[in-house]
């Protein structure tokens, strides 16, 4: 009984702890990007505070996602280290409590933390990013695309059918590559001779053509001419035009193995989707292998000293692994590496890191 009241005691302080890091990590968040979209949005003449607010607030939730494994790590650093300096895991350890048995329960919450983030958070994450992308491309295709053109180059596709091929520049996505924003299309003939320069506000993907709303044609040899629709003959796919367009991070996690199964029916790689899909599974294994890392750095006993040496330490662990979970990724889109491995490894090389300092602390 007095164990498990223990166990609970550290599971809950550790809780605690990580969700008010967590908690300050997102009000940090929403404050960078705002002023970085105060920023952005300063030349776009329909913007206002409140709006550009808005598009930062619904953006805030998928960028803290990214930064959620070092919210366990500085709270699982916090946790211990304030234990430590109020005697309690000296106490503990007095009453036979091993380090892996204070590690525990901040295992557990960890891994239930995780598994919450990836079930419930990253849904309404995504969806959320989703929103802020439609408000964003409604502002963006009020801009003039000779300002937007200075500033963003945007995302490129190439398409060629039996009447010639086209070059799809587009300053904005949105419902995964199906409405493009702020649109400028170069188009060839069968020859491969220019034929027009076409500019449009938006661009939605139609069965086996493109629809284009408020298009500017430009030809050789012509006046410019305005139509309020055009439309422009394409053999591209939705599963074609996400591999360009979409974006994984806005698919949430219930989503995507039908995204990856409609890819890879198509022929395609999917190699995004599949990464985003192992990533988000390993989520709770990696939050677990933070708290290791956390606990490795953290539970010397306080009056010993060496505070600020444990602290860097624990910080620089974690910014290592998180240079390595980059290149695991990069490499993973570059195709050079399975998403499996990409999504596995970081993960496996911080809980062996943070297990083998643990059992040299304790055993060693």
């Amino acid at each position: 009984m007095v164990t498990g009241k223990l166990y609970r005691y550290f599971g809950t302080r550790f809780f605690k702890a990580v969700l008010g890091t967590f908690v300050g990590v997102v009000a940090l968040a929403a404050m960078i990007d705002y002023v970085e979209m105060m920023r952005r949005g300063a030349d776009w003449p329909h913007a206002t505070a409140w709006l550009l607010a808005k598009i930062s607030l619904l953006r805030v939730p998928q960028l803290t996602e990214r930064i959620m494994p070092f919210a366990v790590l500085v709270g699982a650093m916090s946790c211990y280290v304030t234990l430590s300096r109020r005697m309690e895991l000296v106490i503990a350890r007095a009453a036979g409590v091993s380090a892996w048995q204070f590690v525990a329960p901040a295992l557990v919450a960890a891994m239930l933390f995780g598994a919450l983030a990836t079930a419930i958070y990253n849904p309404i994450a995504a969806v959320l990013h989703e929103q802020s992308k439609r408000l964003e491309g409604e502002v963006l295709n009020q801009v003039p695309n000779s300002a937007l053109q200075e500033k963003n180059s945007g995302f490129w596709v190439r398409q060629k059918n039996s009447d010639g091929a086209a070059i799809i520049n587009a300053k904005s996505s949105r419902e995964q590559g199906a409405q493009l924003g702020g649109v400028t299309m170069y188009t060839f003939d069968a020859d491969g001779s220019f034929q027009q320069r076409i500019e449009a506000k938006t661009a939605t993907l139609q069965q086996g053509f493109w629809l284009l709303d408020d298009a500017h044609i430009y030809s050789i040899g012509k006046q410019p001419t305005e139509q309020a629709t055009y439309r422009i003959g394409t053999n591209l796919t939705l599963e074609q035009v996400r591999e360009s367009f979409a974006t994984p991070e806005t698919v949430p996690f219930w989503q995507l193995p039908f995204y990856i199964d409609k890819a890879e029916r198509a022929g395609l790689v999917a190699a995004g989707y599949r990464l985003q899909y192992d990533l988000l599974l390993a989520r709770p294994f990696l939050l677990a292998a933070m708290v290791l890392l956390g606990a490795s750095v953290s539970l010397r006993f306080f009056r010993f000293g060496g505070v600020q040496k444990m602290v860097l330490s624990g910080i620089s662990a974690g910014f290592l692994l998180f240079v390595l979970s980059k290149i695991t990724e990069d490499m993973s889109k570059a195709e050079l590496l399975s998403p499996l491995m990409a999504a596995w490894v970081p993960v496996l090389v911080g809980s062996l890191t943070g297990f083998v300092a643990l059992l040299y602390q304790e055993d060693g």
